[in-house]
């Protein structure tokens, strides 16, 4: 089990989360589920309906589709959050590399945070927005690479 220090400080890590105050950081922390998962466990599958995001409070995730890995996800990172936002299926699969211990944030709770204070909004845009100037950014660097 976490301390109500170690979820302030693991929901604090979250780009979306980190300029909001304190004593609403400690809200939205207390209301998130703490989850066990074992070694090579799914915690989502690629297609499936979406409705939380993710903090990796131990252990590793990877973010794959198929066999390919898109990402690996370790302490303190989050994952799982496109589907909270856009309710559309899942685009990738989670799968444990090690035993994980997560908080999960449901949209209805991120919802429910957004009412309570707005401002989470305009983080929640600011970070996707950083997130598609990084994709772009790679994607003219391949494109360059091949010219």
């Amino acid at each position: 089990m976490l301390t109500s220090v170690d979820r302030l400080l693991f929901v604090r890590r979250v780009p979306i989360f980190k300029e909001l105050r304190d004593d609403f950081i400690v809200r939205l922390a207390s209301v998130m589920d703490e989850l066990s998962f074992p070694a090579n466990y799914a915690i989502f599958k690629q297609g499936e309906e979406g409705r939380s995001l993710y903090i990796v409070a131990s252990g590793r995730v990877k973010v794959h589709i198929g066999e390919q890995q898109l990402a690996e996800v370790d302490k303190g990172k989050y994952f799982g959050e496109m589907a909270v936002f856009d309710t559309q299926p899942r685009s990738a699969s989670a799968t444990t590399l090690e035993p994980c211990e997560c908080l999960e944030l449901t949209q209805e709770q991120l919802y429910d945070a957004i009412e309570e204070t707005p401002e989470i909004a305009v983080n929640i845009i600011r970070e996707l927005s950083r997130i598609i100037r990084r994709l772009n950014d790679n994607i003219n660097v391949s494109a360059s690479r091949r010219h």
